[in-house]
């Protein structure tokens, strides 16, 4: 009987010393300390894509001089259905396929490319014109929030909103619970799409501290992550439930097995 159960006992060991995963899989920024961030200098500013939804308010000491350049909703429906006309919010602008928007009385601006200075400077020199010598506008540009997704081996798969234009792949993984201890570190896959609708891919390491100094630490709009299953969780998978049921299945062979021994040396 002792000859029975010996397999099964080594095959356990072995599907318990496969589970183990080695600290240097798991670890982030392992060589932060011997490595320079001198590349990642630089504040991050999220540039307009095609389909943002921007608010541009438009102010002047003169609030009447600048009024034609701000949408605003004034006519609204009150609870009983009827129109009411007040101050109204500000409209939002939508970004097009082509990057331009349509703005009041200067027309249509391609923004698609432009960060939010860029842009706020380009609706300043066009808006000037219009307005008396003396008058300096002060444009001011917002965009609503995006989101990006964390899927694959993570505690929370989720679309995560992005509210402060500035989101790293760090704050989007923690968002979604962190990797789990099954999810590959050294193999990331950031899927993101151009202003043009092209998809590119690449595989970041968060092993290595130079995911600091990468051009795509900070997420864009739309951006998508997978954290792909290391070897352990594919092992893991392989046995499946078929399998499960073989050692259901020889287990309860095994205990009937014993029962009889014990029957016939009795």
């Amino acid at each position: 009987m002792k000859k029975i159960l010996i397999p099964f006992v080594v095959l356990a060991m072995i599907v318990l010393m496969g589970s183990c995963t080695g600290s240097k899989e798991v670890a982030y920024f392992q060589n932060i300390d011997s490595l320079s961030l001198a590349a990642s200098k630089g504040l991050y500013d999220a540039r307009i894509m095609p389909k943002d939804m921007l608010t541009i308010t438009v102010s002047a000491s003169d609030p009447k001089a600048v009024s034609h350049f701000n949408l605003s909703v004034s006519n609204t429906l009150n609870p009983t259905g009827s129109l009411s006309t007040g101050a109204g919010t500000l409209q939002g602008y939508l970004v097009d396929n082509d990057g331009y928007i349509n703005f009041p009385i200067i027309g249509r601006l391609h923004v698609v490319g432009k960060t939010k200075s860029e842009c706020e400077q380009m609706i300043h020199d066009k808006v000037k014109p219009y307005l008396a010598a003396t008058e300096d506008p002060i444009v001011t540009v917002r965009m609503a929030s995006y989101r990006v997704t964390v899927i694959g081996e993570v505690s929370g798969p989720k679309v995560v909103p992005v509210s402060t234009e500035k989101m790293s792949i760090i704050e989007a993984l923690a968002q979604a619970g962190d990797l789990s201890i099954y999810g590959k570190r050294d193999n990331v896959l950031l899927i993101r799409e151009d202003a043009t609708g092209q998809k590119t891919h690449v595989r970041l390491n968060l092993n290595d501290a130079n995911i600091f100094n990468s051009p795509y630490y900070y997420l864009q709009q739309n951006d998508i992550i997978y954290v792909e299953p290391n070897r352990v969780k594919a092992k893991n998978s392989a046995i499946g439930q078929s399998t499960t049921i073989w050692f259901s299945f020889i287990g309860i062979v095994t205990s009937v097995a014993s029962l009889l021994v014990n029957i016939l040396r009795n």
